[in-house]
């Protein structure tokens, strides 16, 4: 059961919140490079989720499991004016080539570790101990909040579910309002 209040704090609306998808996926990102279209279901359910919450997606981009390609574009789009919200789609595992967390953990000017312990726990729920393999996060960079999912849809589904919920209040304080 999720409890869906509306805090004192939260000076933003749904509609205000503008936000950027980045899909990191190295077997993606060599069709990108030979000319193909890649199929991004993931990167595209979570424009779908976004957008009918009712906030604006701004922009998408694909980029390789590589550390440094992944944190140039991050610290990029921090410093947009346009952009609220950064999520993050793949990279997260164990394998070698998962490099997500590397590349924006050090970024983070305030980890909000809950949402990892709370997304991993909803996991466990509907897969049982394989949950404990995501290193999802969230955080907040110059006044914005980054969001550092697994490339599965489910994964996605999840964790916008329940960032999304929260995803006003939490800006609204980072922005200071």
């Amino acid at each position: 059961m999720v409890i869906k209040l509306r805090h004192e704090h939260d000076r933003m609306n749904i509609s205000d919140v503008k936000a950027y998808i980045i899909t990191v996926s190295t077997s993606k990102y060599r069709e990108y490079l030979e000319g193909k279209k890649p199929q991004d279901i993931s990167g595209d359910l979570a424009e779908k989720m976004i957008r009918e919450r009712g906030a604006v997606v701004v922009g998408r981009s694909l980029v390789d499991d590589d550390v440094h390609m992944i944190r140039s574009l991050v610290e990029s789009l921090v410093l947009r004016e346009d952009i609220d919200m950064i999520i993050i789609t793949g990279g997260t595992g164990v394998s070698p080539r998962d490099v997500t967390i590397e590349a924006v953990k050090p970024l983070l000017e305030k980890e909000l570790e809950g949402f990892g312990e709370i997304f991993r726990w909803i996991s466990y729920q509907k897969r049982g101990g394989i949950a404990m393999l995501s290193r999802a996060t969230a955080g907040i960079i110059n006044r914005k909040l980054i969001v550092v999912l697994p490339g599965s849809p489910d994964a996605v589904s999840t964790g916008l579910e329940l960032i999304l919920d929260q995803a006003t209040h939490i800006l609204s304080i980072a922005k200071g309002l």
